[in-house]
């Protein structure tokens, strides 16, 4: 009939054979804040995951990070648990237990995020946390100019083409007559990126 989920437990009403619902709760034992912190330099350590946790995925295998830091984030078994029923039933756990657990489950389908919130961790302490590690491991800038400064010449010209310029053969031709660059997108030089685009152009004024 409900379940919410907090901090180590969840509780649940199951409507069985009785007219009142019966009261269950699963409860887990959450990771210290001295646990979580390893976790989330572990995660921040790892860009694509940050990445991810950021954006609001939840990496595949982030169980790995956790196993890496000594912990484990799924329960391997019943006996990590602690489960009580108000129905009278002695086993457990009861059909109520497990309904529940099942419906707990498809809500980590449905937003995994609450398994870590489960385990302590909320969706947005974790991602401040992180955007926090994130902020103190950037490289730092006190040494570069304020952009304000950099105004009248942010715009002027860096590179002297040369005077004259080919208008005959390969259209791209004018990029090997450029002084080295530096720059690079995507770990290839901007001169490599630009050579389709020179021929692209050249194509459409021929056309």
């Amino acid at each position: 009939m409900s379940m919410s989920l907090s901090t180590s437990i969840v509780v649940a009403q199951v409507q069985g054979s009785r007219p009142e619902p019966y009261r269950v709760r699963i409860s887990v034992k959450a990771f210290t804040s001295d646990q979580w912190f390893e976790v989330e330099k572990a995660l921040a350590g790892q860009a694509l995951f940050l990445a991810k946790l950021l954006a609001g995925e939840m990496p595949q295998d982030i169980e790995r990070v956790f196993g890496e830091v000594g912990l484990r984030l799924f329960p391997d078994s019943f006996q990590e648990l602690s489960m009580d029923c108000s129905c009278p039933d002695w086993e457990v756990p009861c059909k109520h237990l497990a309904a529940t657990c099942y419906l707990l489950a498809e809500s980590f389908d449905s937003d995994p995020f609450e398994i870590l919130a489960w385990r302590g961790r909320s969706r947005q302490e974790l991602l401040d946390n992180l955007r926090g590690l994130r902020e103190d491991h950037a490289e730092p800038t006190d040494n570069a100019e304020p952009l304000g400064d950099l105004l009248d010449s942010f715009w002027g010209a860096q590179v002297t083409l040369p005077t004259s310029m080919p208008v005959r053969g390969r259209p791209d031709a004018i990029l090997d007559r450029l002084p080295p660059l530096r720059l690079t997108v995507a770990g290839r030089p901007v001169v490599d990126w630009l050579r389709p685009a020179y021929q692209t152009m050249a194509n459409e004024e021929d056309t």
